[in-house]
């Protein structure tokens, strides 16, 4: 089986080129693709039973429950690519794979050449965004919810912007609760899922709610999402590490399913609760007493700190310390601590928020709908709406937010600004609850401000340098990972049969007969000028690329297929191809790039294809520059199967080698249409 994190071109490149080296070495093969339209050619039980040998060649986790009494070997998908030949030969002296394995040892690795810090820092990443793509629904219904109620229900009272009980509006603020309160242990839950399979999915979950829940370890606050990261690493870590012991044979089928989730729960609640959680505690009482010492000092430094601490964890201990000590100080009259918090309390999610609209490209269509959803929470208060943000690229945004925060904070302080409730955000102020209202927009607005230009440096800062540590390195390094804001799923595995000496049939292409959309579909009988499903004419053919690097050669092609007339946003087109690139390289390796863009800038799906006589530094997997680069763009409408269907169809058939060169000698349009034309 094959599969790569977005399913599309990689995953058929790695068939492709698995079944030509079987084919080449006389060795029958069966190899079953696991891309974004599903499952094709699928592995049968007794496929699986008589094959001689498994080989995984995907860079997502998957169940290995079927292969057990298999020989099993397990690389990243572009060793599929780059070795078939080797993987071949690997498998079979690879080791069998025993029950109760769950889904290995976690995600495949990179492969031989993958280096073993790239390959932990790849897990790590991995399932970091497992946990947040599952966390950022339940922290979208729950905050929106939230906001909603207590825009349409809420007073401002002197505890608080409240709802009165057993109102509507009351339930539903309860409803929203209930959507925060699981966000926390489910993404504590599938980053362990992600680690260790299953068997670590009830431990990562009950360790995420017992680091949320203060009161378990005398603690008045939580530790938040930063401690739901802790208690989910350690929860896979643990389960993989309990996996390794030798049982006997009677006990296996109860491991995963009994033995392993009590061990493991148990071990990380207590660990937690007597190792983790009594520092946790000393910290919230500690610096609820220094924060009291530092009442009487400048209210811009006061102002700061509180900006810092408010955004460092957004609902834990350091967050929960400020915001307690600033409302607590209500009742003795001094009001305006509680301003300085209210000032940075809306930074984080209104910053991020705006970071999402400031630069586009940096962001999937999954962050970009959370920002969305982030400044909605902003206005009200709800500062968990940057949790998401935060949990998928710390690095980048906790400083970003911190920086934010302290400038709110300060420009509060400096202007002296009160808040009489404890609550922030803008909806204080609209309500009447502050005092120096223009000065508190302007604390708010210049802390979102700082805070979305910031994140939007850390992150471009990052992607150059990841972008340059692709193109430096060497050929037989681990591959460049294709991640996307969607989480871990299901991934792949081949099987291979040494008994027979017989040619295999290819793998089966998609179904090309399927109607695409009706309003979409081309012409039945496409001239000669008209290739890929009559997508791609010879007005979408360039034979010499004028642009040296990719965001040139993307701005090129995208002006080519401008010309068709079905472009009604050429810098939407490519703001979307610029966000593709950034969640994985789109250089496929083998000199060939297919950058591609589901939007609603463009009215039908269209392909290009240009050439270049010197090629351009892509970052591909092989280190090769791309010469022979497709660009693929299809409405968000029919962005399903077409979209997959045509990259599909490329994939396989740019791995003939005497079709690319066919490709590269073309002369003409005219001529690279007829080559494109063999595409079928």
């Amino acid at each position: 089986m094959t599969a790569c994190p977005t399913g599309i071109a990689h995953t058929y490149m790695a068939a492709e080129k698995l079944a030509q080296a079987a084919d080449a070495l006389g060795i029958e093969m069966k190899v079953e693709t696991q891309g974004s339209i599903g499952a094709e050619n699928v592995l049968t039980d007794n496929d699986v039973r008589e094959a001689d040998g498994i080989i995984i060649a995907a860079d997502k986790d998957v169940d290995r429950s079927r292969f057990v009494g298999k020989k099993v070997l397990s690389v990243g998908v572009a060793e599929g690519i780059r070795h078939p030949e080797r993987l071949i030969e690997q498998v079979q002296n690879a080791p069998v794979h025993a029950p109760g394995g769950g889904s290995g040892d976690g995600p495949a690795s990179g492969g031989a050449g993958a280096g073993g810090g790239g390959k932990e820092r790849s897990i790590v990443y991995k399932a970091l965004m497992n946990g947040v793509s599952y966390m950022i629904p339940f922290v979208v219904v729950g905050g929106l919810l939230i906001a909603i109620s207590l825009a349409l229900g809420g007073d401002a009272t002197a505890k608080g912007y409240a709802i009165p009980k057993g109102s509507f509006w009351a339930d539903v603020f309860e409803i929203g609760v209930i959507g925060f309160t699981l966000m926390i242990p489910i993404l504590s839950g599938y980053i362990a899922y992600a680690i260790a399979d299953r068997p670590a999915l009830v431990p990562g979950m009950i360790g995420g709610w017992i680091a949320n829940t203060g009161s378990l370890y005398d603690s008045e606050a939580g530790a938040g999402f930063i401690g739901a990261i802790v208690t989910g690493f350690l929860a896979g870590y643990l389960v993989l590490w309990i996996k390794k012991v030798k049982v006997p044979k009677f006990a296996r089928p109860i491991m995963p399913i009994i033995v392993i989730p009590i061990v493991a729960t148990t071990a990380l609640g207590l660990f937690f609760i007597y190792v983790i959680g009594k520092p946790i505690s000393w910290v919230f009482t500690h610096l609820t007493d220094w924060l009291s010492g530092m009442t009487g000092t400048s209210a811009i430094l006061l102002g700061a700190i509180l900006g810092l601490m408010i955004a460092f964890d957004m609902g834990g201990p350091v967050n929960k310390t400020a915001f307690l000590f600033g409302a607590g100080l209500i009742a003795t009259g001094n009001q305006t601590v509680m301003g300085m918090c209210a000032a940075a309390i809306p930074v984080m999610p209104l910053g991020q928020g705006l970071a999402t609209l400031l630069r586009r490209r940096l962001y999937s269509e999954q962050e970009r709908e959370t920002g969305m959803a982030a400044l909605f929470m902003g206005m009200f208060g709800i500062s968990e709406g940057a949790i998401p943000f935060a949990a998928a690229r710390p690095a980048q945004v906790i400083p970003a937010n911190m920086l934010g925060g302290a400038v709110a904070g300060a420009i509060a302080g400096l202007a002296s600004v009160e808040d009489a409730v404890p609550h922030g955000g803008p909806i204080v102020a609209v309500l009447g609850a502050v005092g120096g209202v223009p000065m508190f927009f302007l604390a708010v607005a210049i802390g979102t401000v700082v805070t979305a230009l910031t994140t939007n440096a850390l992150i471009d800062i990052k992607g150059r340098a990841d972008r340059g540590s692709a193109a430096l390195a060497p050929a037989g390094g681990g591959g460049v990972p294709e991640a996307a804001l969607v989480g871990v799923g299901a991934a792949g595995s081949g099987s291979v049969s040494t008994e027979k000496a017989v040619a295999p049939p290819a793998p089966p292409a998609p179904d090309l007969d399927a109607d695409p959309d009706p309003d979409l579909a081309p012409d039945p009988e496409p001239d000669e000028n008209e290739v890929l499903s009559g997508y791609l004419t010879a007005q979408t053919v360039k034979v010499r690329l004028e642009a040296d690097t990719k965001d040139a050669a993307i701005r090129e092609l995208a002006s080519m297929l401008a010309t068709t007339g079905k472009v009604t946003d050429q810098d939407a087109l490519v703001a979307a191809a610029f966000a593709r690139e950034e969640q994985g390289t789109t250089g496929l390796g083998e000199e060939i790039a297919i950058p591609h863009a589901k939007t609603d800038a463009v009215t039908a799906p269209i392909v290009g294809f240009a050439r270049s006589a010197d090629g351009v530094e892509w970052g591909s997997l092989d280190g090769t520059k791309a010469k022979l680069i497709f660009m693929i763009t299809v409405p968000e409408a029919a962005a399903g199967d077409e979209h997959l269907r045509i990259l599909a169809m490329l994939s396989r058939k740019l791995m003939d080698n005497a079709f690319r060169d066919r490709l590269s000698a073309a002369p003409d349009e005219a001529t690279i249409l007829k080559v494109l034309g063999e595409i079928q």
